[in-house]
């Protein structure tokens, strides 16, 4: 049996993911605020499992218990393989340093760095207990390698997780899992809609963002989760550690 946990998927991104795991016969567990309710019909017509949990990653109590749920659901003898998609996150605050909010700030960390990292700190533990493969999608951004006026939390903590990604396959190298980051590109999602609401004074390439809307630039996150999974489609191929880039994926 498979399953497969993705984080944030209620919408954008974590749903197209979803979506196209139930479709090839995934069990899925969606970690969210609000339950999808297209995916549980989804999942009905497939006849596939389709498990809520509902949970604010970016509160450590709350993460703390979906965790024990999903542990009780996904890692069992009847358990072979477990995909996990640490999707979840937040773009704001857009701000320059000075200007920052402690409360949001430390809000974003967490949901955006210390959830992932934790959440796959416990995955790996009942994945050895129980003997079951793994492969971990950690979602970055190309702000990890940028300086974007604006961004410096939200780069920080992409940067943070690709080095993170990099670390966890130096060591497990050997165990089987499949560890990677992707990259997913510019997306239409409700996040650049949050990015374009931004003020030039917060962020100055603003209406670089506008720009890419009106010329249709936006990628949809289906398209988006179809590379994707056509990168795990076969595991040899993938080098451990790498951030997986969706532009680089579209080229070859």
């Amino acid at each position: 049996m498979q399953y497969a946990i993705v984080t944030g998927d209620s919408r954008g991104l974590g749903e197209a993911v979803a979506k196209q795991l139930i479709e090839k016969n995934v069990n899925v567990i969606g970690v969210s605020r609000s339950e999808n309710n297209t995916l549980k019909s989804h999942a009905e017509e497939r006849q596939v499992e389709y498990h809520h949990v509902t949970c604010d990653l970016s509160n450590p109590s709350e993460m703390d218990a979906a965790l024990d749920e999903i542990v009780q659901i996904a890692f069992t003898e009847r358990t072979h393989y477990v995909y996990v998609v640490n999707n979840a996150g937040m773009v704001e605050p857009i701000e320059t340093v000075g200007n920052l909010e402690a409360d949001q700030t430390a809000k974003h960390i967490q949901l955006n760095l210390t959830a992932p990292i934790l959440l796959t700190n416990r995955f790996i533990q009942e994945a050895d207990k129980h003997d079951i493969q793994m492969a971990v999608i950690n979602v970055t951004s190309g702000a990890a390698e940028k300086t974007i006026h604006g961004w410096s939390v939200y780069s920080s903590t992409k940067a943070a997780i690709n080095r993170f990604t990099k670390t966890l396959a130096l060591e497990q190298e050997g165990n089987g899992h499949v560890i990677i980051a992707y990259s997913p590109g510019v997306m239409d999602t409700d996040m650049q809609e949050e990015i374009r609401s931004s003020s030039e004074d917060a962020f100055r390439d603003v209406e670089k963002f506008k720009q890419m809307k009106e010329e249709g630039a936006l990628r949809s996150p289906t398209e988006v989760a179809a590379v994707l999974l056509d990168l795990l489609n076969d595991p040899h191929d993938i080098d451990n550690g790498e951030v997986y880039k969706l532009y680089d994926l579209i080229e070859k």
